[in-house]
């Protein structure tokens, strides 16, 4: 199964309407869904879009901050574990249970030793703050072969520029899922990003 390097983070999402916004994104292109966990009833929404999913979607948790959380997710079916810091233990536990590791990073400290705990990839947060230059500064530093997303303040209307400077992907929140939008109004959305992100990638 190919995915787009796209996570669409849906913070506050509730868990009646985890399966029809999930829905939306998979349809528009989007199959990589985190759910922060300090939205309401996180693991619920994670266990019904796992479920319904499985074969069309990864689907995992953001804001995970201990391995215990980890476990957590690993139970109801998740399959990524999603954090805005690095913390060694995390990164490790996650590993163990076989999921998918996208620790929180800003600095080339922080990101080596994500890396040297197991990462899958890094996550830098927020994206703004480390910006184009520092990003291509970073890459210059990175094993080859590091995957890269940027998650906070990068757009579809940048996602050019950003590759250029060396990002594999792209974590989008509000601009792309607010509590209060309808499934249609997200799945139109997400359907512009698909393509600019197409445009910038292809």
């Amino acid at each position: 199964m190919m995915h787009r390097s796209l996570i669409a983070i849906l913070r506050g999402l509730e868990p009646d309407e985890a399966l029809d916004i999930g829905a939306a994104l998979i349809e528009a292109g989007i199959t990589i869904i985190e759910v922060p966990l300090n939205s309401p009833q996180p693991l619920e929404s994670i266990g019904k879009m796992a479920e319904a999913f499985f074969d069309r979607a990864k689907i995992g948790a953001g804001t995970v901050l201990s391995a215990a959380d980890a476990r957590a997710v690993a139970d109801v079916g998740g399959k990524l574990i999603v954090s805005p810091n690095t913390d060694p233990e995390v990164i490790e536990e996650t590993v163990r249970l076989g999921l998918e590791s996208w620790p929180g990073v800003l600095t080339p400290t922080e990101c080596f030793a994500a890396l040297k705990a197991g990462a899958t990839g890094l996550k830098v947060f927020p994206g703004f703050q480390m910006g184009i230059e520092g990003l291509k500064a970073v890459r210059a530093v990175l094993p080859k072969e590091t995957k890269v997303y940027m998650v906070g303040g990068v757009g579809p209307e940048a996602f050019a520029e950003w590759r250029v400077a060396g990002a594999d992907g792209f974590g989008i929140g509000s601009a792309l899922y607010k509590p209060e939008r309808s499934a249609s109004d997200i799945g139109k959305i997400a359907t512009d990003m698909v393509a600019a992100y197409d445009e910038a990638f292809t």
